[in-house]
């Protein structure tokens, strides 16, 4: 099967359960980020320009309300995720999928006027495959380590093919057009110089959607290397019987993945010897070349996501990493960033041979009674491998959405989005997304999405 055939011929019954629900997991899980990110400077600068630059009434900014054309809702929306690090990802592609996907999806379904629920489902596991096959044959294909916006434009690119019904032909050029103009940002410099381009996922998905515009009008843009290219067959030899969206970890902190074994492994000292934070004299963590890389001091949050020594001093301070560790509490925590400056790194070889299919870390701690602890070498927690269970999805997105939109906003969304396989129409969540705790203070209390016309 090609996968322009994949992604035209593929539905709702030809997905196995657990993918289903998968989907649902990540949709949930990337609209709860979302949700707590519309707080962050860089959501409200997006969402602004977006309103100023891309006029239109196609699709809704989130948790704003102003209505944008589907390429402004989409960029916007997918950066406002991106914001805060806390998004799903996969480990080959060293980068993610979904922050840009279903801003993408949501966007072109609203300008599509188009609310199936099970089809939002179809496109989302759809989605997933492209995003991450294309992620895998871009590093596989070029020399530079490029950001995940990259292979979300082809994702997102593709579904629009699929919603708007483009031929064969017209999905080719779609899909081509996005590849172009998809944004091959250079991703280690924004982890040695963080600042809010972070990991190009708005622009891509803004790219993917107007490759689809353009391709519907007559626009040529084939072909997408990543997907035609023979010598990178066997990436996409398997579509349909092994589903990518079973490969999507989540993550438990709002920070890059890669530093979470470092967090991980602090915290198992610290709670397997009962270390009070005040003890801790200095913490070495031995890790992979691009962990060892995150290491700014910060002063904003998009430093303090992609700070691994501020990583450590949080979750030895506060016993966890929350929205609040990396925004204005956190980095106004003297405690927190006078640790942090006694955080170092050490780069290993056994961790760099490990990575990208393993992302590993071992935390050695002296304290000032003497002590030095050393940690097991440990993996983050919520990889495929040992997934989450549903009720840890749900908490965190009840934690990420509820103190933005109010708790019971926040579990009525959940119990609509878990109805989503029964099937239906989508078009309450969509519009519940659009609410704002400003203009809509019953949103606090009850789930009432605004009748919006648009699906």
């Amino acid at each position: 099967m090609s996968a322009i055939d994949f992604v035209h011929d593929t539905g709702f019954q030809d997905l196995p359960q657990d993918v289903v629900w998968e989907a649902v997991r990540c949709f949930v899980d990337t609209i709860g980020v979302g949700i707590a990110a519309s707080q962050t400077p860089l959501s409200l600068i997006i969402r602004n320009h977006a309103a100023r630059m891309f006029g239109g009434n196609d699709a809704a900014l989130w948790v704003d309300g102003r209505k944008v054309s589907a390429v402004g809702a989409a960029l916007a929306n997918g950066m406002t995720i991106d914001a805060l690090d806390a998004h799903d990802g996969h480990k080959l592609t060293k980068g993610h999928i979904g922050c840009g996907l279903i801003p993408g999806l949501v966007a072109i379904m609203q300008s599509q006027h188009d609310a199936d629920a099970s089809e939002c489902l179809t496109c989302i596991a759809i989605g997933y495959e492209i995003g991450t096959r294309a992620g895998v044959a871009l590093h596989a294909s070029v020399d530079d380590y490029h950001t995940s916006g990259a292979w979300i434009a082809l994702a997102v690119a593709a579904l629009g093919a699929r919603r708007l019904g483009l031929d064969h032909a017209q999905t080719r050029e779609a899909i081509g057009i996005a590849e172009y103009h998809g944004p091959r940002s250079q991703m280690m410099r924004c982890i040695d110089a963080p600042t809010m381009v972070k990991d190009g996922s708005g622009w891509g998905a803004m790219a993917g959607v107007s490759a689809v515009y353009l391709a519907n009008d007559g626009f040529t843009g084939a072909p997408a290397i990543t997907m035609e290219d023979e010598a990178l067959g066997e990436i996409w030899g398997d579509l349909g019987s092994r589903w990518c969206i079973r490969e999507q970890y989540i993550k438990p902190y709002p920070v890059c993945r890669w530093a979470q074994p470092a967090v991980e492994a602090t915290l198992a000292l610290i709670k397997g010897n009962g270390v009070d934070p005040d003890q801790i004299r200095s913490i070495e963590i031995e890790t992979f070349h691009e962990a060892a890389r995150l290491t700014s001091l910060p002063t904003n949050t998009e430093q303090a996501q992609y700070s691994l020594p501020f990583a450590v001093a949080a979750a030895a301070c506060r016993g966890t990493i929350g929205v609040a560790e990396v925004t204005e509490s956190g980095l106004n925590d003297e405690h927190i960033l006078n640790l942090a400056s006694r955080v170092s790194i050490r780069e290993g070889q056994p961790f760099n041979d490990a990575f990208p299919a393993q992302r590993l870390a071992r935390a050695h701690m002296d304290l000032t009674d003497g002590r030095c602890l050393q940690s097991n070498i440990t993996r983050p927690k919520g990889d495929p491998e040992d997934r989450f269970p549903d009720n840890v999805v749900w908490q965190k997105f009840r934690d990420y959405a509820g103190p933005v939109l109010g708790d019971a906003w926040a579990n009525d969304f959940l119990l609509h989005a878990q109805a989503m396989p029964q099937g239906g129409s989508c078009a309450p969540l969509f519009a519940a997304l659009a609410i704002t705790p400003q203009d809509q203070p019953q949103s606090r209390h009850s789930f009432e999405p605004r009748a919006t016309g648009t699906g």
